[in-house]
């Protein structure tokens, strides 16, 4: 692994930042984090193999600003996405169903930066500190924690840990879909679209207040 001296790390300049960040992150998706240099770093950011190391010591801490960086435009698309669906609207399960359309809508267009997320963390997972891995879930989850925890106060669900909640929720729907074989064409959105659509029915049998649920039978 790259090492470098002891010294302050500098904070530098923004767009040389970013360069580094995307060559890095391009090359440890593609290459490996192992088998991606320094050298090749800065070669591809356009900036000297110095200044890697003086905006980021080393490449174990370029590896965590990487997935740091990707994980803030996680976060900022999935509050986008309750901006977008979760304040107002007349039906539950269907704003659910448009929240993770968007999420997988917006994931699969331009820097698809929570696919590079996901593969990033499962395939570098050894080379980032534990610590990292709780921040990021706690992270990702806060937004819908937090309107799980309002739901649950109105009488939408019922949830004594809306924390778990969050995790049901992700991994019966948009995680569900990032982790299906990619394929393209028509089928992949209607397969899609069945993932999500059935992940928030199984997600509300489990949720969804009791007389909601047998007031509206089979629609959950």
């Amino acid at each position: 692994m790259d090492n470098t001296e002891n010294k302050t790390i500098r904070k530098g300049s923004p767009d040389k930042r970013a360069k580094i960040i995307a060559a890095a992150r391009d090359l440890f998706l593609s290459e490996g984090f192992d088998r991606s240099s320094v050298d090749a770093v800065a070669a591809k950011a356009g900036v000297s193999k110095r200044t890697v190391y003086d905006y980021y010591g080393d490449k174990q801490n370029l590896l965590l600003a990487v997935v740091e960086e990707t994980s803030s435009a996680v976060m900022d698309m999935i509050e986008q996405g309750i901006s977008d669906h979760l304040w107002e609207f007349e039906d539950l399960e269907q704003t659910l169903i448009l929240f993770c359309e968007q999420i997988v809508a917006a994931s699969a267009n331009g820097s698809s930066d929570y696919t590079a997320l996901i593969r990033l963390v499962m395939v570098e997972a050894a080379n980032l500190p534990v610590s990292f891995f709780e921040r990021l879930d706690n992270a990702t989850e806060e937004g819908i924690i937090r309107r799980f925890t309002e739901f649950g106060q109105t009488g939408l669900l019922e949830v004594s840990d809306p924390q778990m909640a969050a995790k049901h929720f992700a991994a019966l729907t948009f995680l569900l879909v990032f982790n299906q074989p990619r394929k393209t064409g028509i089928l992949q959105d209607e397969q899609t679209k069945r993932i999500i659509t059935e992940g928030v029915r199984v997600f509300l049998c489990a949720y969804a207040p009791r007389t909601v649920q047998n007031e509206n039978q089979p629609s959950y």
